[in-house]
């Protein structure tokens, strides 16, 4: 399948729009964008288009957005590299996700400015239909508390700092678009609402915060927590904490790793409980061992051990993980017994209304990108189109 720019029309699946559920239905694509969709029954095809027989029994779903990824298929943000972001929005299509948040962590100044950079240059300049689109950077650190660090480098650790960030935020071409920072920390309320101010979003992570301090953080302008229970103050009924200010306050947004590993499949279930589908943004926080066999592998210049599904350092603590989002959204169906349309709520919609490109991604929509996944029976990953282009199809060729 070679798709230049032809308009295309997919038929013969279920459809999951933003209104309804469509049992057999056509989605016609024209210059990236959905132009039309609906009951095969409607269809009328006055334009010429390359069509894609769809089997009845798959459905199309929104791309997924992730908003936590350090990096996948051997390639990382940390390189610094063209070819590491390459080699990501090429490999991450694969496992349904059309977008994503390039995620850095704790390093040198000198190393976050290069991937900072690296990452901005890429934003403006490389980005093409047919790939996962870098939708912007999330900052992971070094903002974050020695306490919480889990796989972040202790030495590289320090406090918030507002003229580093601003500077930070010039070389990445003012792409930065979501900060984990410990707003307990001094300087941490003061970036909290920098950040607000300047449109991106505050994320309490890596953080031994109490509840008042979180509700303070709020009131700065948080709307958003880091892979909810990993490295941060859990809920204690003495002190709820950063998971229990997160379970309490709807103006927080959480994250969640749905690995199993991470969370425990019922913690997964308790947080879906207390959130909401609407609460709830799944990502994968997946490193570049992900799609990659077991064996050793660099995090951040630190030693990775990646065996039996885990990434994990020496010490034993979990070092990312090696999660595909189209997992993600098949386990958050088993832990929680969600339904598919809650599923894509956390995974496509939730992320883009986060990001504020809910105008553009995040749904079967016209006028929207046509970030498109098709699942099949199983609900595995069959298709997926990014920006109207065909970027993969299981067992076909892609380009």
């Amino acid at each position: 399948m070679n798709h230049k720019g032809k308009p295309i029309l997919l038929k013969g699946m279920q459809i999951y729009s933003e209104e309804m559920k469509i049992e057999s239905g056509y989605v016609k694509i024209i210059n990236q964008k959905i132009v039309e969709f609906g009951s095969i029954e409607n269809l009328d095809l006055k334009e010429e288009f390359e069509i894609v027989e769809v089997p009845s029994n798959c459905k199309a779903i929104p791309g997924f957005i992730d908003v936590h990824i350090h990096g996948v298929a051997g390639a990382d943000v940390m390189d610094a590299t063209e070819e590491a972001l390459e080699t990501m929005a090429n490999a991450l299509p694969g496992e349904g996700t059309t977008s994503f948040l390039a995620t850095t962590m704790t390093q040198s100044s000198t190393a976050i400015e290069e991937a900072l950079e690296n990452a901005g240059n890429y934003i403006c300049s490389q980005q093409t239909p047919g790939k996962a689109e870098i939708i912007g950077i999330h900052l992971e650190g070094p903002f974050v508390n020695q306490k919480r660090a889990g796989a972040q480098p202790m030495n590289y650790i320090i406090d918030p700092n507002l003229e580093n960030f601003i500077k930070w935020n010039r070389l990445a071409k003012e792409n930065i678009k979501l900060v984990t920072l410990a707003p307990e920390l001094p300087g941490g309320l003061e970036m909290v609402k920098y950040l607000k101010a300047n449109g991106i979003i505050a994320s309490i992570g890596h953080s031994d915060a109490t509840y008042e301090e979180v509700v303070d953080s709020i009131s700065a302008g948080s709307n958003h927590t880091t892979h909810l229970f990993n490295q941060m103050r859990g809920l204690h009924h003495r002190e709820p904490g950063v998971v229990g200010a997160a379970f309490l306050c709807d103006e927080l947004k959480t994250e969640i790793i749905a690995d199993g590993v991470h969370v425990r499949p019922e913690m997964v279930k308790l947080a879906y409980k207390q959130k909401g589908k609407e609460g709830i943004i799944l990502i994968t926080d997946a490193m570049r061992a992900k799609g990659l066999k077991d064996g050793n592998y660099d995090l951040g210049g630190q030693d990775v051990t990646v065996k039996d599904g885990k990434a994990i350092l020496r010490d034993g603590t979990l070092a990312g993980s090696i999660l595909k989002f189209g997992h993600a959204v098949k386990n958050i169906l088993t832990f929680t017994g969600c339904s598919l349309e809650d599923a894509i709520e956390m995974a496509s919609v939730n992320p883009a209304k986060q990001l504020n490109i809910i105008d553009r991604k995040g749904s079967i929509a016209v006028g929207k990108d046509a970030d498109i996944v098709i699942l099949d029976e199983n609900l595995d990953v069959l298709m997926t189109f990014c920006r109207g282009k065909l970027a993969y199809h299981r067992g076909g060729e892609t380009k």
